[in-house]
């Protein structure tokens, strides 16, 4: 099965809501049974403008977990430069401390 666009998938969907059987249609666009329910949970309630908007929501997602990771990896890191270089110095002063 080639994969299909969301516009495609919306088509299909509204072609299941007219009365046209699922195993038909599975079998018209070479596709599983449990591709179509993935499908209909994920598309069933957009209209066909809703789609543009789902794939930007879905592309701004990605980015922000980029940026999640990023961030917390930074931190991370910036956590254990300080325990590896602060926490010496302050060991020393102590010991110097009389």
């Amino acid at each position: 099965m080639k994969k299909l666009t969301g516009h495609q998938i919306v088509s299909i969907l509204k072609e299941a809501e007219a009365g046209i059987p699922v195993k038909e249609l599975c079998r018209k666009y070479g596709m599983g049974n449990s591709t179509f329910h993935k499908w209909r949970d994920k598309y069933g309630s957009i209209k066909t403008s809703g789609i543009k908007r789902l794939k930007e929501i879905e592309a701004e997602n990605r980015k922000l977990k980029q940026m999640f990771a990023e961030l917390s990896l930074k931190s991370q890191l910036q956590k254990e430069i300080i325990k590896k270089f602060y926490y010496p110095l302050t060991q020393v002063s102590q010991s110097m401390a009389f």
